[in-house]
């Protein structure tokens, strides 16, 4: 791995950094939880979008830049050292466009990708349901064929932005007499304000309607807003599930640029301690031992993550840009992929982050003692609330995108080839 940049990918960061600081917001956006939030947020991805930096590893017929994967990770770590907001396009730009560019057909990437770009269309993920979380198979929500389409019926919860998102993507059982729970699934995208979809907000820890449940009752969906065949949902929908747990959801620069906060913050905090440079003392200082120890293990753990997608990004699959070119499109059922994972590659890269980033918020939060409580609603809120807000978020980091533990399990059956455990 070379660790140098070639002249060209050093003249594409240099850009990047220029055009964040003249365009990030100099205060921070309200919570993309409210409808104020979410509105402000859709206009910052049209901001983005205007400057062709929504979606840079795309082609550019759908709003990218064609870059490589190497590139992306450099503007994602500018993009996260300079502040710039959560993106609310996620889910849309990291999960379901990654699936389009693999098993969707031409017109859906044409009428589906560009909207997504510029954030005029919001995307959320219905993949949960109140009996098949982690165990995908088990859903229950049905497709039922229907003249030119299907009619979807059912429930799905802990739908990420669907509380004010345009439309959503999910899995629908198709074919009941499968002979396996992971057969006879239908990938099927459907919009939130179709005639027999209730859209039922969820509170978060903060109150903050952070996601939905959705009610289904026959809601009509064309054929052309299938990917991939009919029945054969689960093989698209593993490939979502690698974007998710691997680079293209969470890739490194959002990890480091905490990491290096959280170093700003002990340094910080040990200024101002009279007592020797440790605000513990140099005492165990809560779980994991001293808080500068805490410090320096995130730092090192960020920096290992970020060596890891660089060795990826350097290799075959990142030369390339997401869909194979400026007019191409990745081949279907394609292994890794300019910013995904596969496997139990992803599975590995899901533990590690999740873990990361959770340790990294409760080190900051035990730095800042009682004001690392205070949400961005109080006036004297360090960061804005910023390490409140990212501690609760990271508290979901080791459950979504399938429970840790589940992912445990595929890399010691997987991986490891250790036998099968108990389950149940």
């Amino acid at each position: 791995m070379d660790l140098e940049l070639s002249p060209e990918d050093a003249a594409f960061r240099a850009e990047a950094r220029e055009w964040l600081a003249a365009h990030v917001p100099g205060e921070r956006l309200p919570s993309l939880e409210t409808a104020e939030g979410f509105a402000a947020h859709r206009a910052w991805e049209r901001t983005l979008a205007a400057g062709r930096w929504s979606v840079v590893s795309w082609p550019l017929e759908y709003g990218g830049r064609g870059a490589s994967l190497l590139r992306r990770l450099l503007f994602e770590e500018e993009y996260y050292a300079a502040g710039a907001p959560g993106r609310v396009s996620q889910n849309g730009i990291s999960l379901l466009a990654p699936t389009l560019l693999r098993h969707g057909t031409a017109e859906q990437r044409a009428r589906v990708l560009p909207p997504m770009a510029s954030g005029d269309v919001v995307w959320a993920q219905a993949w949960s349901e109140p009996e098949a979380g982690s165990d995908l198979a088990a859903l229950r929500s049905t497709a039922r064929r229907d003249t030119g389409g299907w009619l979807l019926s059912g429930q799905k919860t802990w739908s990420s932005r669907a509380a004010f998102a345009d439309r959503a993507f999910g899995l629908f059982r198709s074919h009941p007499g499968a002979d396996r729970p992971h057969q006879g699934l239908t990938y099927a995208m459907f919009p939130l304000d179709a005639p027999g979809v209730t859209v039922r907000p969820l509170g978060r820890l903060d109150g903050r309607p952070g996601f939905a449940e959705l009610f289904l009752d026959e809601v009509f969906v064309p054929d052309e807003d299938v990917i991939g065949e009919p029945g054969e949902g689960w093989r698209v929908a593993m490939s979502t599930a690698g974007d998710e747990r691997g680079l293209t959801l969470r890739s490194p620069g959002r990890f480091t640029a905490a990491a290096h906060r959280l170093a700003d913050l002990w340094r910080e905090r040990a200024a101002a301690d009279p007592g020797g440079g440790d605000p513990c003392g140099g005492d165990p200082c809560g779980a994991g031992g001293g808080l500068r120890d805490r410090v320096a293990d995130a730092l090192i753990r960020a920096r290992a993550y970020q060596l890891f997608a660089y060795t990826r990004a350097t290799g075959p699959a990142g030369a390339r840009p997401a869909g194979g070119g400026s007019t191409g499109a990745r081949p279907a059922g394609g292994g890794s992929t300019a910013g995904g994972s596969t496997g139990a590659e992803a599975s590995l890269t899901k533990v590690f982050w999740s873990e990361l980033d959770l340790a990294l918020h409760e080190t900051a939060l035990d730095l800042l003692g009682p004001y690392g409580e205070l949400s961005d609603t109080a006036p004297d809120a360090p960061a804005g609330g910023g390490w409140a807000d990212g501690y609760t978020f990271a508290l979901a980091g080791p459950i979504y995108a399938g429970t840790n533990e589940i992912q445990r399990d595929i890399i010691a059956e997987r991986l490891l080839g250790l036998p099968k455990g108990r389950r149940g």
